[in-house]
């Protein structure tokens, strides 16, 4: 048997299927917006020229790897070598890249800095607990 007053005799059910909590979620999620943004706004990504350990440019022999590994494609699309190739020369790039990003925060206010973290922090700990069971 069910309670409440839902669609169908269904009870109604907030945030995570629990009943309550849907103010919270959103107000939440509006928070966490707001301190992703800000924080988002104060971030500076650069990167950097990728070398071997040795010094030496690794970008080349990757991409050599990743044309011949395309090439055997067109030659034969079913060749598993030239999959492997195409397929982890691609891989490589992506984390070539990723790897040599340079991440720098932005010198900033305490205030702006506290207001970043703070609605960050509040808002993740409001949806967090808007997803928990709520007394009626």
């Amino acid at each position: 048997m069910t309670t409440g007053g839902g669609f169908g005799g269904r009870t109604s059910r907030g945030a995570g299927g629990t009943p309550g909590g849907v103010g919270e979620f959103f107000l939440g999620a509006l928070l966490t917006g707001l301190g992703a943004y800000l924080f988002s706004t104060h971030v500076q990504v650069s990167t950097s020229f990728w070398h071997f350990r040795g010094g030496q440019n690794a970008f080349g022999p990757i991409l050599i790897l990743l044309v011949i590994g395309i090439g055997v494609l067109f030659f034969n699309g079913r060749s598993v070598i030239g999959w492997v190739l195409t397929i982890g020369g691609l891989g490589a790039i992506i984390v070539g890249v990723v790897m040599n990003l340079d991440v720098y925060f932005h010198p900033t206010t305490l205030l702006h800095t506290l207001l970043m973290f703070g609605s960050l922090g509040a808002g993740l700990g409001l949806v967090v607990k808007s997803l928990r069971p709520h007394r009626s």
